[in-house]
C-alpha cells in the first residue's frame, strides 16, 4: 500500500515518511479510541448531549492529528501552517453541529421525561408536542400504548373490585334473609311452639326449600369463582347442539308450566359442536330460566337453534317487556337485577346466573349478547360448528318454522329437524 501511494506523492517525499505519517495517525487514532472509550464509560450516566459531545471531539482531535502527521511531513511550512488552521476550523464546525445537535437530542429527552412526570400529576400521558429523533418518538409511543393498556386494566381491575363489592353485599342480603327464616322456624320446632301436625310439615318442607335455595346460591358462587380465577375444566366433546337444546327444554319445561308461561322454539339439523355438554347446558339453562323468571303469567318463550353465517347459534326470547337501554351493557354483570329496590327473590338465585353463563359461554370461545326485540329482550349465544353446515351455510333463527300448541309444549314443523322432544 505504501508503495503504491509513493508512486503518485509529489516529490521530495520518501517512503519512510509515509511509514512515519502511518505510525503517527495509528497511534493517535488507537491513543484517541482509548480515550473515547474510557471518557464514555465515565459519562455513561451524564446526558445524552455530553456523550455526543464527546463523540465529535475524538472525530476531530483524530483527524486534526492524522493531518498534522502529513502536513508536517509532505508539507513546506507557510502551506504546512494554513493546512493545519484549515482542519483546526473544519473540527470546530463539526464541533459546534456536534453540541447544536446534542443539546437538540437533549431537550427531546427532557421534553419525553416532562411528559412521563406529568402522569402522576394529571393522569394522563400526553406525548410532547414537539418533533423528536426516531428512537425517542418510538419510545414514546411505546409509553402511550402501555399507558392505555395500564389504563385499560386499571379501570377493568376497578370495575371487577366494584363487582366484588357489590356481589358481597347483595349476597349476604339474601343470605341472611333465608338464615333468618331458617333459624326462626327452627327455633319455633325445638320450643314446640308449633304443635299442629300440618304446620310442622309445612315448616319441614319451608326448611327444605329454603336449604335447597342457599344450596343453589353457594354453587353459583362457587361456579363463578371457578371462572373469574380461570379454573373452569371443560371436557369438550362432539355434541349436537339441537340435542342439548332438547335437554335444556325438557328440564325447564316444568318451571315454565308451573308459572303458566309457555315454552315454545325449533332447532336446526347439523349442528355439531365441541363442547362440554354439562357447562354449556348450564349457560342455556341459565338463560331460560332467566327468561321464565321474568316472562309474565301466559307469556311465551321462544327457544331456537340455528345456523347462521357459520356459527352454531341458541337464541332464548321472552315477554319481559325489555330492558332499559342504559342497564344492556350490565346484564352480565356479576349481581345485576336491573332493580333498584334489593328483595329476595322467591325462586332462589343471586343474580349470577348471566354471569356464569357469559363465563361459559367465552369458555367454550363463543360470544353472548343481548338486546330488546318486540315485547321483550332476546339472548343470542353463537359458537363456532366443528363441522361446515352440510346442506346451508346460514339459517337465520327466523326462518325456522314453529308452532306451538299446549304451554310447555315445542313442536318443530317444517324442513328443520325437530327438537323431536315433547316436553311434558
Amino acid at each position: 500500500m505504501i508503495g503504491s501511494l509513493a508512486e503518485v506523492m509529489p516529490g521530495g517525499v520518501e517512503p519512510a515518511d509515509l511509514v512515519n505519517i502511518t505510525e503517527w495517525t495509528v497511534g493517535a487514532a488507537m491513543l484517541t479510541t482509548a480515550i473515547g472509550v474510557v471518557g464514555q464509560r465515565l459519562l455513561a450516566r451524564r446526558p445524552i448531549g455530553v456523550q455526543v459531545s464527546l463523540v465529535s471531539v475524538v472525530t476531530v482531535v483524530t483527524a486534526l492529528a492524522s493531518v498534522a502527521a502529513i502536513a508536517i511531513r509532505m508539507l513546506p511550512f507557510p502551506n504546512r501552517e494554513v493546512m493545519l488552521e484549515l482542519m483546526g476550523l473544519a473540527g470546530l464546525a463539526g464541533l459546534a453541529v456536534a453540541l447544536v445537535i446534542s443539546r437538540s437530542i437533549t431537550r427531546a429527552a427532557r421534553r419525553l421525561l416532562g411528559a412521563v412526570r406529568d402522569v402522576s400529576q394529571i393522569g394522563i400521558y400526553t406525548p410532547p408536542a414537539v418533533a423528536l429523533p426516531t428512537e425517542l418518538a418510538a419510545l414514546s409511543q411505546g409509553l402511550a400504548e402501555t399507558h392505555d393498556r395500564l389504563g385499560r386494566a386499571r379501570a377493568r381491575e376497578q370495575a371487577l373490585e366494584a363487582s366484588r363489592r357489590e356481589l358481597v353485599a347483595w349476597v349476604s342480603h339474601d343470605l341472611r334473609t333465608p338464615l333468618a327464616g331458617l333459624r326462626a322456624m327452627a327455633e319455633a320446632l325445638e320450643d314446640e311452639i308449633i304443635t299442629d301436625p300440618r304446620e310442622i310439615s309445612h315448616y319441614h318442607s319451608q326448611i327444605r326449600q329454603e336449604t335447597d335455595r342457599l344450596s343453589k346460591m353457594i354453587d353459583d358462587l362457587f361456579q363463578l369463582s371457578k371462572i373469574h380465577a380461570g379454573a373452569l375444566r371443560l371436557s369438550p366433546r362432539m355434541v349436537g347442539l339441537e340435542d342439548l337444546i332438547a335437554e335444556v327444554a325438557a328440564s325447564t319445561e316444568p318451571v315454565a308450566r308451573a308459572k303458566g308461561v309457555r315454552l315454545a322454539g325449533a332447532t336446526a339439523s347439523g349442528m355439531a359442536v365441541m363442547i362440554d355438554p354439562a357447562e354449556f347446558g348450564r349457560a342455556v339453562r341459565n338463560l331460560v330460566t332467566n327468561a321464565i323468571r321474568h316472562t309474565p303469567h301466559d307469556g311465551t318463550i321462544e327457544l331456537v337453534g340455528a345456523i347462521k353465517g357459520g356459527m352454531a347459534c341458541v337464541s332464548v326470547s321472552d315477554q319481559c317487556g325489555g330492558i332499559p337501554p342504559a342497564d344492556l351493557p350490565r346484564v352480565f354483570d356479576v349481581a345485576f337485577r336491573g332493580e333498584s329496590a334489593r328483595t329476595p327473590d322467591p325462586s332462589g338465585g343471586a343474580g349470577l346466573g348471566l354471569s356464569i353463563a357469559r363465563g361459559i359461554v367465552e369458555a367454550h370461545s363463543g360470544q353472548i349478547s343481548v338486546r330488546n326485540t318486540g315485547p321483550g329482550c332476546q339472548f343470542l349465544i353463537s359458537l363456532p360448528l366443528a363441522r361446515p353446515a352440510p346442506s346451508a351455510v346460514s339459517r337465520p333463527p327466523e326462518t325456522l318454522g314453529t308452532r306451538t300448541t299446549a304451554p310447555g309444549q315445542v313442536v318443530p314443523s317444517g324442513r328443520h329437524s325437530s327438537v323431536r322432544t315433547k316436553l311434558g
